[in-house]
């Protein structure tokens, strides 16, 4: 997609297809006159008032949100007019959604479109308003079909906001469209990541996939640590579950250096969990339960995605970026129930179940990552069932052992307009991960507070004081139809803005 700014605009920059907003108001009873609605368009020009009111239907339309109505001008120009609903009630994320929406009603049927950007400001903010529209629009923009035989490319292909701004603001609103687009491709990188068959994308050739993909960028260094590497490490814990696999575990390791590094220049470490493919071992998954089992490396592909996103905007930060990369199968080598294998930090744990392998091969990269001594580590991970019995599969779960870090990140959930909610870690759930055979065990005597027995687990792998957060995204990680911005099927791309807005402020 080709997205152009045209500020200073006295027309629009398309005679083909223009689009415009359009709010609604509600006028009041008077005496025995009912309650009624009416459109609000006093930002249109007199051209596109005085058609709109000479066509009897336009009176049924009040701008409420969601609506459309499409009019022709005398030159053969097309209007589609798009309601927002009453102009004080909407927000970023509503702007967001709506920018999607628009994308998939016009995507099909037209090549061009000039929207008038003035009216899809809210708050008088036009730097946050077109952020907001742009992520809709570049993030429903997306769709994985690398596989049909058959391609179907949308017809939308070029898009021009048009404002009567002064041109003096071009250079600020065009920075915030270079970034935004450099976090959506990221995002949509990330989606096909999750996305691609777990016949295809194994540990090995996803390893090799995000080499290729951040070689060249700007500050970037990266290695691979396969199995002779991990046993070296003394990565026990990750090892045990790719002991059923026929291919090569990887640890992705990638730094990210800023050109200018100061002595205030924080250093974030971000980890993920990469199970390309979960069977769940020995504790095997019933069949139901194995599909979609692709998606199990979404952890991975969230902060490499975020990392992606920082690296190509160079922002003043420096991450490094830990991915865990292996499958959970099943042969005569796998993992059995009741084994015990020491982690690379020295600790024994007795694996009671080996569909609970996340939180291994995590466990192994957290101390990996706390030798580098960053200032915070951040984990995302599709790890537990038991988050979307606490808090359904809308919300992200966040758990960690410094309040600050956490306060830090649902800031940044909560500006860029995505849920997360923090579950507690009390002692009693750090009691019930302790093994009496071993260190610890890797899972709970009881499946309640799962998720955040879960993170009690992981907490024993971070050392040096160091602040951490972990993400439990196995509710978000796909299928988010209720936002217009994700697809209804496959990869969600959540977080990613959260994690990216974390970082920019870090």
């Amino acid at each position: 997609m080709k997205y152009t700014l045209n500020l200073g605009a006295k027309e629009f920059s398309s005679d083909s297809l223009v689009l415009v907003s359009a709010f609604e108001k509600t006028i009041e009873a008077k005496g025995k006159t009912k309650e009624s609605k009416a459109i609000v368009n006093s930002h249109w020009s007199k051209e596109l008032k005085t058609t709109f009111e000479n066509i009897k239907t336009s009176a049924d339309f009040t701008g409420s949100a969601g609506s459309t109505y499409t009019f022709h001008l005398e030159n053969g120009t097309t209007v589609f007019v798009y309601g927002l609903g009453e102009k004080k009630s909407v927000t970023f994320e509503m702007l967001r959604n709506h920018g999607a929406k628009i994308y998939k009603a016009l995507a099909s049927n037209h090549k061009e479109v000039s929207i008038q950007l003035d009216g899809f400001t809210i708050k008088s903010k036009a730097d946050e308003s077109l952020n907001a529209i742009v992520e809709g629009i570049s993030l429903a923009d997306y769709k994985f079909d690398r596989h049909f035989k058959t391609q179907t490319p949308a017809k939308l292909t070029e898009i021009t906001f048009d404002s009567a701004a002064k041109k003096t603001g071009l250079k600020k609103l065009q920075k915030v469209l270079d970034e935004t687009l450099v976090v959506t491709e990221s995002i949509n990188v990330g989606r096909n990541f999750v996305n691609e068959a777990p016949n295809i994308l194994r540990s090995t050739t996803y390893a090799k996939d995000v080499l290729a993909d951040i070689k060249g960028t700007k500050g970037v260094k990266s290695k691979v640590l396969g199995r002779a590497e991990l046993k070296k490490e003394k990565m026990g814990l990750f090892l045990s579950v790719n002991d059923g696999s026929g291919y090569e575990p990887q640890l992705v390791h990638l730094t990210y250096t800023p050109a200018k590094v100061t002595k205030n220049t924080k250093h974030i470490a971000l980890v993920g969990k990469g199970l390309v493919f979960d069977t769940g071992g020995y504790s095997l998954k019933p069949g139901g339960s194995m599909m979609n089992m692709k998606f199990d490396m979404a952890g991975s592909s969230t902060v490499y995605s975020a990392f992606r996103a920082v690296a190509k905007l160079g922002l003043d930060v420096k991450v490094t970026c830990i991915l865990g990369m292996t499958d959970n199968a099943v042969n005569e080598h796998a993992t059995m129930p009741d084994s015990i294998v020491k982690a690379r930090n020295g600790l024994s744990v007795e694996i009671l179940n080996t569909d609970a392998e996340g939180r291994l091969v995590l466990a192994d990269c957290l101390d990996y990552a706390s030798d580098l001594k960053p200032d915070a580590i951040i984990d995302s991970a599709t790890l537990t069932g038991a988050v979307l019995v606490s808090l359904g599969n809308q919300v992200c779960g966040i758990m960690g052992n410094n309040q600050k870090l956490t306060d830090k990140i649902l800031k940044s959930a909560k500006t860029t307009d995505e849920y997360m909610w923090q579950l507690p870690i009390i002692q009693e759930f750090h009691d019930d991960m302790k093994s009496p055979v071993a260190d610890l065990k890797n899972i709970g005597g009881s499946g309640f507070g799962g998720s955040s027995k879960a993170a009690a687990f992981l907490s024993n792998f971070v050392k040096n004081d160091i602040p951490w957060a972990h993400l439990d995204i196995a509710g978000i990680g796909d299928s988010q139809g209720h936002k217009a911005y994700c697809p209804t099927k496959g990869a969600s791309g959540l977080i990613v803005r959260t994690l990216v807005d974390y970082l920019k402020n870090a």
